[in-house]
C-alpha cells in the first residue's frame, strides 16, 4: 500500500521547484493534494502533472504571507475534501542577500514575512484543521542555511533558523493530540532557480557541488522523498526533528 493512500494533503509553494515535487510525491503515494501557489500558471502545471499521473489534485491562488489568504487556503481543502491530513509548508521567498549595515529593513521584514510568519500562518491555521479530524502531520520546509549561519544571507537565514525552533515548539505544544510536526532542512538542490544561476555564473556550479560530501548537488524529489515519509505514518514516532537532506554538506 502507498505511504499516503487516501491521504488529503497541501502544499504551499508547489507551482515549482521543491515545493512542485512534494505535492507529486504526495499524490505518488496516494494523497489527494492541494496545490497553493501564487503563481496561477505554473500552480496549475502542478495539478496537470499529477492528473496526467492518475492523482487527483486542486489548485489555489494566494499569497500565504496574508492571513486571510491563508484561511481561504485551509477552507478550501475542507471544503473540497471534507479534512486535512497532511501539509507541507514550503513556500518561501528571499528579498535579498548582502551585508548587514546595508541592509534594508524593509527586505529583511518582507523575508522575514515571506519566509517564517508565512509557516506559522499555515501552521495555525492546518493546526486548527486536523485538531477537528483527530490529529494530522505537518512537515516545514528549512534550509541548511539556518544550521551555522550564512554570511551576506542573513535575513533568510535567520528566518528559516525560526523556522526550526517553531517547529520544534509547535511538536511539544500538539505532540498529545495527535499532530506530528518535523521539518526538512534541505542543501543544495537543482531547482530552477538554481539553474539560472548556473547560467548566469557558472564558475559557482563547482563550489556548491562540493558543499556535500557526496560531491554532487541534491534533487527535488530527494527532498520530496523525505518529506512524504515524515508525512506518512511510518514515521509515526518522529516528531520535532530537523532533518537535514544534504548529502551530508551539514558535516563537512
Amino acid at each position: 500500500m502507498s505511504a499516503l493512500c487516501n491521504k488529503i494533503g497541501l502544499v504551499t509553494g508547489a507551482g515549482q521547484g521543491i515545493g512542485r515535487a512534494i505535492a507529486l510525491s504526495f499524490a505518488r503515494e496516494g494523497a489527494k493534494v492541494v496545490v497553493a501557489d501564487f503563481n496561477e500558471e505554473m500552480g496549475q502545471q502542478t495539478v496537470e502533472l499529477i492528473t496526467k499521473a492518475g492523482g487527483t489534485a486542486s489548485f489555489i491562488y494566494g499569497d500565504i504571507s496574508k492571513e486571510d489568504t491563508v484561511k481561504t487556503t485551509v477552507d478550501f481543502v475542507l471544503t473540497t475534501y471534507g479534512r486535512l491530513d497532511i501539509a507541507c509548508n514550503s513556500a518561501a521567498v528571499s528579498r535579498g542577500s548582502g551585508p548587514i549595515h546595508e541592509y534594508e529593513r524593509s527586505i529583511f521584514d518582507q523575508t522575514l514575512e515571506m519566509c517564517l510568519t508565512n509557516t506559522w500562518l499555515c501552521m495555525k491555521y492546518e493546526i486548527a484543521a486536523m485538531l477537528k479530524n483527530g490529529g494530522g502531520a505537518i512537515v516545514n520546509i528549512s534550509s541548511n542555511a539556518s544550521l551555522r549561519g550564512q554570511a551576506f544571507n542573513t535575513a533568510y537565514a535567520t528566518a528559516k533558523g525560526g523556522v526550526n525552533i517553531l517547529t520544534k515548539s509547535a511538536a511539544a505544544e500538539y505532540g498529545s493530540k495527535g499532530i506530528r510536526i518535523n521539518a526538512v532542512s534541505p542543501g543544495v538542490i537543482l531547482t530552477p532557480g538554481l539553474e539560472q544561476y548556473f547560467e548566469e555564473q557558472p564558475d559557482k556550479a563547482e563550489g556548491l557541488r562540493k558543499k556535500s560530501v557526496m560531491n554532487r548537488l541534491g534533487a527535488p524529489e530527494e527532498i520530496a522523498d523525505a518529506v512524504s515519509f515524515l508525512s506518512s505514518d511510518r514515521a509515526s514516532f518522529i516528531t520535532g526533528q530537523i532533518l537535514s537532506v544534504d548529502g551530508g554538506g551539514s558535516v563537512r
